[in-house]
């Protein structure tokens, strides 16, 4: 037995309702590190995922954020975030989603992020294009940097070490109209396939950061590569480049420090 994309939509949304429950209530919050942290609706999300997954697919392998690698004996390889903008969720900041891909022999088939509060379900099948709520969407036509709206992420230790995409960030401000950080990676992916924003880059990330969102934004006729410029984004280290394919090789060149 293997799912279809209607399953992932239920499983995302699903998780979302416990999400949009949890998110007017008092959260545990408690800290994974300095800064990053997780509440009880990580879990509650995280273990209804789990669940669902084992119950209808008990021989999938399953990659989750709290729960890391869970081992299944074949079939095929589920990326989990049970909540995607976890900081944003705990300080009462509304952008934060549900994110579900499912790999099948090597190859990425399916992805959902899903924004519980705005109700918007992202979903791409490969070879099928990328809808939100059922409605095709697309990359931006951004012609140029200077006109293109972009977003990025920042690391959780950026206090801790060098390579905290600082630097990048203060260039891109100079050569770009804007660049905005949402703290919700899978949303930013979203927001580019979607033609919202024009361009996202990101470095130090998880495979259950950008499983669902690079197949999104492919679908949508996007360009994702790492940063290097290399397509295949689902390797450690895990970083992201996703634009129309006019401002890509822009962006790329400006990441390389070309400009």
């Amino acid at each position: 037995m293997t799912p279809n994309l209607n399953t992932l939509i239920s499983l995302a949304k699903g998780a979302g309702k416990i999400l949009r429950a949890g998110y007017s209530q008092a959260k545990d919050v408690r800290y994974k590190g300095t800064v990053d942290l997780v509440t009880q609706f990580d879990h509650q999300s995280e273990d209804y995922l789990v669940g669902e997954i084992r119950r209808q697919f008990p021989q999938d392998t399953i990659v989750t954020e709290e729960s890391g690698l869970l081992n299944g004996n074949g079939g095929g390889r589920w990326y989990i975030d049970p909540l995607d903008g976890t900081v944003n969720f705990a300080h009462g900041v509304p952008i934060f989603a549900v994110s579900i891909a499912y790999e099948e022999a090597g190859q990425m088939k399916y992805g959902v992020i899903y924004d519980p509060l705005r109700d918007e379900c992202f979903c791409a099948e490969a070879g099928q294009g990328a809808t939100l709520n059922g409605e095709p969407i697309q990359v931006s036509a951004a012609p140029d940097l200077i006109h293109s709206l972009m977003v990025t992420g920042l690391p959780y230790d950026l206090l801790e070490t060098t390579q905290n995409n600082l630097d990048n960030f203060v260039r891109f401000s100079r050569h770009c109209q804007g660049v905005r950080r949402l703290g919700a990676a899978a949303l930013d992916l979203c927001y580019v396939a979607c033609g919202r924003l024009d361009g996202y880059w990101e470095i130090r990330l998880s495979a259950w950061d950008i499983a669902a969102g690079s197949l999104i934004v492919r679908e949508a006729g996007g360009v994702m590569t790492d940063t290097e410029g290399d397509p295949q984004v689902m390797k450690a280290p895990f970083s992201v480049l996703a634009a129309n394919a006019t401002i890509h090789p822009l962006m790329l060149e400006l990441l390389q420090d070309k400009v």
